[in-house]
């Protein structure tokens, strides 16, 4: 069965990584379907009931109830439709970016390469979350603006990093050679250039769903995310701290919830890096 699949689905990393990434995408999906209450829905005589397997737990919340007997379980899983959308939608406006000058410069190198490259030490001179926080003053709450924003920070991750791996490449013989009977530099650079730093690219994109993840975190920690009225488990959390001696659990819950979601993002790039890296597959061989 193991060799009917491809290569970078046998991987344990990949596996892993990729049945939690599922687990949490389904729970977005399907939110309305997997949540046993109404996520907003408030019962003020059940505040602060403890999960089901905790003495004064009731079977019909599950994971137990907040400050405003709202169920935590069906917070976490409608939670789970923010995290994924900021995580897939920002990490991909920010690899197109990114991506996108990073082949430019490394590419055509010379002052191209050099513009660029200043822009993004001038741009990575800030903190990423204290310039997260800014662009939100600036464009206001919202999920679209939290997208905006992460966009708008992390672009210079993928610029920088794929811009090293593209001067490596665009340097071999079988670009030059390419170049030499007439490939056109778009042709080239789509050929020949983009599939050798595919793993590179994707590994990237893992890992910025993470980040993404843990950013929307922080901002709708601080209120400048999602309406009060939108779960997010950032929001959570921020809600439990204030009961933390009464109800601890409905500060641990939420923080699982980013933890694993970082986990399984940072483990199928990890994977996915291990096995589509021809230089890492011939050296493990080795």
């Amino acid at each position: 069965m193991m060799r009917i699949l491809p290569p970078w689905l046998r991987s344990a990393r990949v596996l892993g990584g990729l049945t939690i990434v599922v687990i949490i995408s389904l729970c977005a999906v399907f939110a309305p379907l997997l949540a046993p209450h109404d996520p907003n829905e408030q019962d003020l005589i059940a505040t602060f009931l403890p999960p089901v397997w905790a003495k004064g737990g009731q079977a019909a919340y599950l994971l137990g109830t907040d400050s405003l007997g709202r169920d935590v379980l069906s917070r976490l899983i409608y939670g789970a439709r923010v995290a994924m959308m900021v995580a897939v939608l920002a990490s991909f406006g920010a690899m197109m970016i990114g991506g996108t000058l990073a082949y430019i410069a490394g590419y055509f190198g010379g002052r191209i390469d050099s513009l660029i490259g200043r822009a993004v030490d001038v741009w990575m001179s800030f903190p990423p979350v204290i310039m997260s926080l800014i662009l939100m003053v600036g464009l206001g709450v919202g999920l679209r603006n939290v997208i905006l924003a992460i966009i708008l920070v992390d672009w210079t991750r993928f610029c920088r990093v794929l811009r090293s791996e593209v001067l490596v490449v665009a340097r071999k013989d079988y670009v030059a050679a390419a170049r030499l009977v007439g490939f056109s530099h778009w042709r080239t650079v789509t050929r020949e250039i983009v599939p050798a730093t595919l793993p590179l690219l994707i590994t990237l994109v893992s890992l910025e769903m993470g980040i993404a993840v843990i950013v929307e975190a922080i901002l709708s920690f601080v209120g400048m995310s999602v309406s009060s009225n939108t779960p997010a488990w950032g929001q959570m959390i921020a809600d439990a701290r204030q009961y933390i001696y009464d109800s601890p659990w409905n500060l641990l819950f939420p923080i699982l919830a980013i933890f694993f979601a970082v986990f399984g993002f940072n483990l199928l790039g990890d994977g996915l890096r291990r096995t589509l890296d021809v230089r890492l597959t011939a050296t493990q061989r080795v």
